[in-house]
């Protein structure tokens, strides 16, 4: 089939290039010409494990183009997804207008008949209205399907997640329509779900809220952990047995971050809202993953008492592994807290170095070599469960550090391992291990 994307963000790009790596013919057009022109060469904007090489491999055989010429893209296509940014407004609400305007752009351009997919996650009702605009801006002779199509990719694992993928949703009115997306489908042998284009919406924003319920959830039973003496890895192994309950998700930490959970949650309490629904659970879901947050520094203030001065060490800036994404990463509620305490800070990331200066500038100072952020630091901050932290030699820290105390945020290393290690080691929802005397600075 011919195939159009439009937006060459994480989620455009991952569909573009493993639509193109199934054997379609796939143009990818964006409005940024500097991007397009960076993918023409083979390079992605971004960090995602296994995509580079397919892109690369699939512009030379000629299954895959970009261009930022709506008429190239959308005249001779047979299926066109949308997959442009559907950014957070002020009041939580989800800013839909990217997706209107290459509505509009598609509508004016087309000269057959298309099927119009939505992969943007969008509130519900929007596929509607998307509907009416076709119906009012379209040529008269061409016939236009809208089918809601939401998006299950992971950062750090989008290709995997496209080829090896839990279930696809479409949700459509036209049996047409579903039979030629099922046709596109089929060879991935995946699951496919087929419903109304509401509830396909909605399929979305309650799989991410659910998700996001239960790592707060779990945080919160971690932190009563931390209070009764109780290991919270332990627990939640046991509460995980049962196939009720499962594993996933299960994992206590310092909260979630990234452009899905944070946007998605707040963006299902504001439907909520204009349907005059207070979503008190997810309400709440919400603030105890903020509370989470600013958990570690509670924890350093606590046992220094005063942060001035003191040289952090902060391992890991994007929100989670094998991403150089920092949207709403935890790292950057620590390393504003820390710097209004008068912490000096020097953080560490393997690759997302580049965003966050972008983001943080030069209050901070910034290395890709962990052992250049460890030297000299009083303490250490883990905020990202990269593998280059988690299997770091653990006498690296004493070696290193000014202070060997460490507060993991990811609960990166077992206890029994820690206490073979003069270090002080501070992890979420288990028992510190104390290893280093220090005196507190009041």
């Amino acid at each position: 089939m011919k195939i159009t994307v439009a937006g060459a963000g994480n989620v455009g790009l991952v569909t573009a290039v493993c639509f193109a790596e199934a054997g379609h013919q796939v143009t990818c057009l964006d409005t940024q010409k500097e991007k397009i022109e960076m993918l023409e060469k083979g390079h992605i904007p971004f960090f995602e494990p296994g995509l580079e090489p397919l892109l690369e491999k699939n512009l030379l055989n000629g299954q895959l183009c970009f261009t930022t010429n709506p008429n190239q893209a959308y005249s001779e296509a047979d299926i066109i997804f949308i997959a442009v940014g559907t950014p957070e407004k002020k009041d939580g609400a989800v800013d839909v207008s990217y997706i209107y305007a290459a509505v509009y752009t598609i509508a004016n351009t087309i000269q057959k008949d298309v099927i119009v997919c939505t992969k943007s996650t969008v509130p519900v009702g929007t596929n509607d209205t998307i509907k009416q605009i076709f119906q009012q801006r379209k040529p008269r002779h061409i016939k236009v399907d809208v089918v809601s199509n939401p998006e299950f990719l992971r950062e750090g694992s989008a290709v995997m997640d496209f080829f090896l993928g839990d279930r696809i949703v479409i949700g459509t009115d036209n049996p047409k329509a579903a039979s030629i997306m099922e046709q596109l489908y089929l060879p991935l042998k995946i699951p496919i779900l087929f419903t109304d284009i509401r509830s396909a919406e909605m399929i979305k924003y309650a799989s991410n809220a659910f998700l996001a319920t239960k790592i707060s959830f779990i945080n919160e039973i971690s932190n009563i952990c931390d209070k009764v003496g109780a290991n919270i890895e332990e627990v939640s192994y046991g509460m995980g047995m049962d196939k009720r309950i499962g594993t996933s998700n299960l994992q206590a930490g310092i909260g979630y971050g990234g452009s899905c959970f944070p946007k998605d949650t707040k963006a299902l309490v504001q439907l909520a809202g204009n349907v005059h629904h207070p979503f008190e659970l997810l309400e709440s879901v919400i603030k105890v993953n903020q509370h989470q947050h600013s958990l570690l520094v509670s924890k350093a203030k606590e046992m220094f008492g005063s942060l001035k001065g003191k040289k952090a060490a902060l391992l890991g800036l994007a929100f989670k592994p094998e991403t150089d994404d920092i949207r709403e990463a935890v790292s950057l509620t620590i390393i504003k807290e820390l710097l209004e305490e008068g912490s000096i800070i020097t953080a560490y990331d393997p690759i997302a170095v580049p965003n966050a200066h972008k983001v943080i500038g030069n209050s901070i100072e910034y290395t890709t070599n962990i052992r250049q952020a460890l030297k000299g630091a009083d303490f250490a901050v883990i905020a990202t469960e990269w593998d280059q932290i988690k299997h770091l030699s653990l006498d690296t820290y004493a070696a290193y550090m000014k202070e060997p105390i460490v507060f993991d945020g990811r609960n990166c290393y077992s206890l029994k391992d820690m206490e073979r290690y003069p270090i002080t080691y501070v992890s979420i929802g288990r028992p510190t291990i104390a290893n280093v005397k220090h005196s507190p600075q009041h």
